[in-house]
């Protein structure tokens, strides 16, 4: 186990019954996951998360609530995540941004097809997220004190 834990933002983005994916590479395989990254120094959490999305799908976003906080070891590398997932809606796509090369596609996806068994997921933590947002859970911003 590798400590301190690696503390993570995700995003997930609704649009009419879709939901903003990026496509990424772990261990030579596509994995889709929701637009999500590492904090850095001196960011918020929400700064983390709407310079995630940016980077990774292009989108501006408006982030609304906090759907949870998440604890995951990775079997491949026993890593702790601690993931702070946000919902939100698109603002606009920018057609200027540049997206990050780790990033090899980006999918506005249904529930359902996000679960067709060719696709694979990059954690349990992409499909739970998504199911404690399906199922109502939502936080107010104000939960979640930063810098002071």
């Amino acid at each position: 186990m590798e400590w301190p834990p690696h503390i993570t933002v995700a995003a997930i983005i609704e649009d009419d019954g879709k939901f903003l994916f990026v496509e990424e590479e772990d261990q030579g395989k596509p994995v889709i996951n929701q637009p999500a990254g590492h904090l850095e120094p001196g960011e918020t959490f929400i700064e983390a998360t709407l310079r995630e999305v940016l980077e990774e799908t292009c989108w501006e976003v408006s982030i609304e609530f906090l759907v949870g906080i998440y604890v995951y070891e990775s079997p491949h590398n026993q890593t702790i995540y601690h993931r702070y997932c946000y919902c939100g809606h698109p603002v606009r796509h920018r057609t200027d941004a540049v997206r990050d090369t780790d990033i090899t596609g980006v999918h506005w996806l249904s529930f359902d097809s996000l679960l067709q068994p060719d696709r694979r997921l990059r954690s349990p933590l992409v499909k739970r997220c998504l199911d404690d947002y399906l199922n109502g859970t939502c936080y107010p911003l104000a939960l979640i004190k930063e810098h002071g």
